[in-house]
């Protein structure tokens, strides 16, 4: 596999994957067609491996959030196949500045132009090259101890991006995919020379 990346979304919750989602369906683009987008899909930690939801729009009642998570790396598959799922591999470390970047994990090691991070706030954060932007998470309760990455509308610093929880955002499922939506329009747009983009299907032709 060539570990050379336009963009790498580290983390395969609900963040990360609505960002792949997106990103995915920006393929028919001429900005976007030659663009190598990779996703880590680790998804152990996740918060959503115990969850249940009646609450979350578009969700049928009873949803178990385990089957969400299995559920979309298979919808992302089948919808996007030329984003590259990469599983098992957890993040050690990030090197070098935009626009190159080393992203080392515990078995192999990738470069990209782009990281896009949403790996959850637990403080357990340990990916080296990024913790001198941790702080303790704005809108969750003190006592569960959570953390977030210093950041101005997502963005942590020049060519990197934090998404979901980890960058601020309550606990909810619909707020977590939303910000992953977000980050995912704002490369769009640098990609498409500045312009805004949103991709819309449609069933009209």
């Amino acid at each position: 596999m060539n570990n050379t990346f336009d963009v790498l979304i580290i983390g395969g919750g609900v963040s990360g994957m609505s960002c792949a989602l997106v990103l995915g369906s920006a393929k028919s683009k001429n900005f976007a067609a030659e663009k190598k987008i990779g996703i880590f899909t680790h998804q152990k930690s996740s918060m959503l491996q115990e969850a249940v939801f009646n609450n979350a729009y578009g969700i049928t009642p009873g949803k178990l959030g385990s089957e969400l998570l299995s559920e979309s790396k298979i919808h992302l598959s089948a919808t996007y196949p030329h984003i590259t799922q990469i599983p098992n591999e957890k993040i050690l470390k990030i090197e070098g500045k935009y626009p190159d970047f080393t992203i080392l994990s515990n078995k192999n090691s990738y470069n990209s132009m782009y990281i896009i991070i949403g790996v959850g706030s637990a403080n357990t954060f340990a990916i080296e090259g990024l913790l001198e932007f941790v702080e303790p998470h704005q809108k969750a309760l003190v006592e569960k101890q959570r953390i977030q990455l210093k950041n101005t509308d997502h963005k942590v610093t020049e060519g990197i991006y934090v998404i979901g929880t980890l960058a601020g955002c309550r606990s909810q499922l619909t707020i977590a995919a939303g910000s992953g939506a977000a980050v995912a329009t704002d490369l769009l747009s640098l990609w498409n020379e500045g312009l805004a983009v949103q991709i819309h299907d449609s069933i009209k032709k």
